[in-house]
């Protein structure tokens, strides 16, 4: 399915008080929408992910699973911030007719969903049967659901956590500790410090996968070898797969996002603002998540109104969500059907 872009020429002030002269929000429908406009899916992509859900979720955009385009009309749009098509720091600032490169202010999950407000507008959907979202993409569900209480139906948060806490903070602080040691972050090109930014993805990669992932995948028999080891071959080649899709001020912008990430900040305790989210929820954990574990999501479980909750047993950590796409399908098409 073709990417498409929807530009909005009304400027968007952002929660740090800038404000970016214009917008342009990429987003991609699977489906078709009904004439009642009642069967539309939202999805929320995580951190380096597109609009393009049926490529980076496999087997979840097909007939008879969750995301089915022969019963649903399924959007996904790209964040604020990101690479892949929506206004971020490889954008032209109209104001000065350049690239915003590093210049690009720090955004929110908030901010985030400002834009795909917009773009729910001006598709002229105004409610969605179901909102789901992984990661951060759960992170944009909820913010989504707190201040629109009437667009979702339903909404389904993912491996994610009401906000972030030390230890996803420190881990993307390590990651922009390596972007700044490149010594070419800062210069006002594409490419710049892309090195940095590989080195950081394998710093990420191990509050994706864990432990439990990396012994399972990446262990390999003794033979007395002094080098070449699998493990690192594979934090070099996750690093480089990042190094040439990606861009390394989209990521650091878009870890700060997630660090500031709370869906308390200026509207009281956690435990109310949850209760105030009226429609049907799903929440589900990961068992080998160390970057949101179960413990995270309890306080959902307790203090939203309408939960179901689900563990999934996974030795493949944080991106059990990606990997576990058949227990995930079962769980979610029951939670629709019910």
């Amino acid at each position: 399915m073709a990417v498409r872009y929807a530009y909005f020429s009304e400027p968007l002030t952002l929660e740090c008080g800038a404000t970016l002269p214009d917008l342009t929000v990429a987003y991609s429908t699977y489906g078709t929408l009904s004439p009642a406009r009642d069967n539309v899916i939202w999805v929320c992509h995580a951190l380096t992910a597109n609009s393009e859900v049926a490529e980076w979720w496999e087997h979840t955009v097909e007939e008879g699973k969750f995301l089915d385009p022969s019963r649903y009309f399924i959007v996904c749009a790209n964040f604020l911030g990101s690479h892949y098509g929506t206004t971020g720091p490889l954008s032209v600032n109209p104001a000065t007719g350049e690239k915003w490169y590093g210049d690009f202010p720090q955004i929110t999950v908030r901010d985030m969903v400002a834009c795909h407000r917009r773009l729910a507008e001006r598709l002229g959907i105004d409610r969605v049967e179901l909102l789901i979202g992984s990661s951060i993409g759960g992170f944009q569900a909820m913010e989504w659901v707190i201040e629109c209480p009437d667009f979702a139906r339903r909404a389904a948060f993912i491996a994610t956590a009401v906000r972030s806490r030390a230890w996803a903070i420190a881990f993307n602080e390590s990651q922009r500790m390596a972007v700044e040691a490149d010594t070419t972050f800062g210069e006002r090109r594409d490419d710049a410090g892309a090195d940095g930014m590989a080195a950081a993805r394998s710093i990420a990669l191990l509050s994706y996968r864990g432990r439990l992932a990396y012994d399972r995948t990446q262990d390999e028999p003794a033979s007395g070898k002094l080098s070449g080891f699998r493990a690192t071959t594979y934090q070099r080649h996750q690093g480089e797969k990042l190094r040439r899709r990606f861009n390394a001020y989209s990521y650091y912008r878009l870890s700060q996002a997630v660090d500031s990430h709370d869906i308390a900040r200026g509207r009281g305790a956690v435990e109310e603002v949850l209760r105030g989210i009226g429609c049907k929820c799903l929440v589900v954990a990961i068992t080998s998540d160390i970057l949101f574990p179960p413990s995270e999501h309890e306080i959902m479980v307790r203090s939203l109104p309408n939960v179901e909750y689900h563990i999934i047993d996974s030795d493949f950590g944080h991106d059990g969500f990606l990997v576990e796409h058949e227990r995930l399908n079962e769980i979610i098409i029951n939670f629709m059907n019910r």
